[in-house]
């Protein structure tokens, strides 16, 4: 198989990198690199030099036509960032069909909560990335599977509509056999350590820094609803809403701030220029009602931008 005869379905599997590569969505700069370099070591031709010619060929089309571009959309902030954003959109529509996948792992993810499917998901990333490319003809397959995996984990992260009780369960090992993946084994989760909305926090001062508003406030949201006393995810989310100049919202969110912890420098920092009175009793039924409006324009506010990139883009 020549380059030139590089199917072409399995090129529209670099709309998600991520699934190319076989790493998380939520994958770093330094676990990309990593995993690319296993790859560039897995998929060198001169491992293949005593095979046939066929496979020599698919070896190299599969480096040249799908890691090397899926590296280039990932190795920087602001392209992982619109591949988020279309992933996102994407994982919209996909919702709808995923009850027909059959595929035993989005199955055990989709019922999890947040909390839960994030130990899950990674777990079943790594378990498929270490089979994806060691068989050739199967690395379509897996490369499918993973990036279904990653249009459920999104749903999960943005949405509460799979979200129901269920026992944590995780992938041991995902194995893989002709044709088709099984599960081989389900053990229960042991608690981590892992503070998530520290996770999101942390991404969205990226995005701030980047002056990415929309990825941003949906990474404080998701922050806040793990973490609702945290002063912090409210100064920096009233900052993001003030940068895009809503200033209504930004109010709200810089007040909870304040009222959760009045010394939040963020939150003093801007208080004034929002016209915020630092003395003055904010009755509590009157905010809560006012972070409910706030968080309702908050979402209307980031599915809008992120609408708008996707518009942006296909032009």
């Amino acid at each position: 198989m020549s380059q030139t005869a590089f199917p072409a379905k399995w090129l529209k599997q670099l709309s998600d990198p991520y699934a190319v590569l076989g790493v998380s969505v939520v994958a770093n700069e330094e676990q990309i690199l990593k995993r690319y370099r296993i790859l560039v070591k897995l998929l060198h031709p001169d491992r293949y030099a005593k095979n046939n010619n066929v496979e020599q060929k698919l070896v190299t089309a599969i480096f040249t036509c799908l890691i090397n571009p899926a590296y280039e959309q990932l190795k920087r902030t602001q392209k992982r960032a619109n591949v988020i954003v279309q992933l996102r959109i994407e994982a919209k529509s996909w919702q709808h069909k995923a009850s027909s996948l059959q595929n035993p792992v989005v199955e055990q993810l989709m019922p999890m909560s947040a909390l839960e499917a994030q130990v899950f998901y990674e777990q079943a990333i790594a378990s498929y990335a270490e089979d994806q490319y060691q068989l050739l003809h199967q690395a379509y397959q897996i490369t499918q599977h993973l990036s279904n995996l990653n249009l459920a984990y999104l749903c999960l992260q943005t949405s509460n509509s799979f979200i129901s009780k269920a026992p944590i369960s995780v992938v041991s090992k995902v194995k893989c056999q002709p044709l088709e993946l099984t599960l081989d084994k389900i053990t229960n989760v042991k608690p981590v350590p892992t503070n998530y909305a520290q996770r999101h926090y942390q991404r969205a001062i990226q995005y701030t820094q980047q002056g990415n508003w929309a990825l941003a406030v949906g990474e404080l949201r998701d922050a806040i609803k793990l973490e609702p006393n945290n002063a912090d995810y409210y100064a920096l989310l009233g900052l993001v809403h003030l940068r895009q100049n809503f200033s209504g919202m930004a109010r709200v969110y810089t007040r909870q701030a304040l009222k959760i912890n009045p010394q939040q420098p963020l939150a003093l920092k801007y208080a004034t220029q929002l016209k915020i009175n630092l003395n003055e009793n904010t009755n509590p039924q009157t905010m809560v009602k006012a972070l409910g409006i706030a968080a309702l324009l908050s979402r209307f506010v980031f599915k809008t931008e992120a609408n708008s990139s996707q518009v942006l883009k296909s032009r």
